[in-house]
């Protein structure tokens, strides 16, 4: 199967090498070909579990050299979303999946308007890693990968793709609750990403501290009640206990989003606290904390060359 990985980031070089090693026609597509230059001339270097590597890697910035592929791995950021799945569009056929497997609400819909619904697949990964460098990730933690169809239904490509995710490595279920999975990671980036960039805390910081405990818990809870009046129907029965698990599971890592403002970059709150927001004031509710956290952030990002870092 031939598979294009769309971003270079630490999830699509992960992914990209995870194929690769498995002997898979893989390509990473990049918009800058530069960068792209760089990975096809080096490879992928990936550290942490499993040791360190080299994997050679294909990759382009332009979809010309690719030909038509069977599987597009969306794993830029939510708001390049719409632009990555259109710039796919080249090298789709009839049969192409093109799935997401990136943080935030909304991602299938915007692949879905931007290919056609009958192309898209849904799905998150637990997969850790750490982007340190142009083709340099460190591969932090295992974990699940989820996929699922937009209706909900067990299809055989669906089947076919769990089985070459296993083949490459990669720990793969399959959900008929493709809105569930979605809601349930948004809810667990919810209560760690925002706050672990405004607060500079490692993910296991959190729930050691009085005040990022209790705005954790508020926010996790905020967006429970949201996806409950929307009729989603989460992963977990206990949102707050899982949230704070998978902080302590995860204690040494750097969330996303706090990554994004040390390197005083754009983060994706718009698409996680952000969208419980949106989706709250649809349905008349109000979430004054995910606001509060959006709202903060987004105060970060727009005043990253005002902030003071030393005195």
């Amino acid at each position: 199967m031939k598979t294009v990985v769309v971003g270079p980031g630490a999830v699509g070089c992960l992914f990209a090498s995870f194929f690769a090693s498995a002997g898979e026609d893989v390509w990473l597509l990049d918009k800058s070909p530069d960068r792209a230059r760089q990975i096809a001339e080096k490879g992928v270097h990936v550290e942490g579990i499993g040791g360190q590597r080299d994997i050679p890697v294909n990759a382009t910035a332009d979809t010309a050299e690719i030909g038509k592929v069977d599987l597009v791995l969306i794993c830029v950021k939510a708001f390049d979303t719409h632009a990555a799945a259109e710039s796919v569009k080249p090298i789709l056929n009839n049969e192409t999946v093109v799935m997401t497997l990136q943080n935030g609400y909304g991602n299938v819909e915007r692949i879905s308007e931007a290919v056609g619904e009958k192309h898209a697949l849904g799905g998150t990964t637990a997969q850790g890693a750490t982007l340190l460098g142009v083709g340099h990730i460190r591969h932090a933690g295992n974990g699940e990968t989820t996929i699922g169809e937009i209706n909900g239904s067990m299809t055989d490509r669906l089947k076919n793709l769990r089985t070459l995710f296993e083949k490459c490595g990669i720990a793969t279920k399959l959900t008929d609750n493709l809105d569930g999975l979605i809601w349930s990671k948004l809810v667990i980036n919810v209560g760690i990403n925002a706050l672990t960039a405004i607060a500079r805390l490692r993910n296991g910081k959190l729930v050691e501290y009085e005040g990022t405990r209790d705005v954790l818990r508020d926010a996790v809870e905020e967006a429970v009640a949201v996806a409950s009046k929307d009729g989603v129907k989460l992963l977990f029965d206990d949102p707050v206990g899982k949230v704070e698990d998978v902080c302590r599971a995860t204690a040494a890592n750097v969330a996303s989003m706090f990554q994004d403002v040390l390197r005083k970059k754009s983060t994706e709150v718009d698409f996680i606290n952000g969208a419980v927001v949106r989706r709250a004031e649809e349905l008349g509710m109000s979430v004054p904390v995910n606001l509060t956290l959006t709202r903060l952030v987004k105060t970060i990002q727009e005043s990253y060359s005002d902030q003071v870092d030393n005195i």
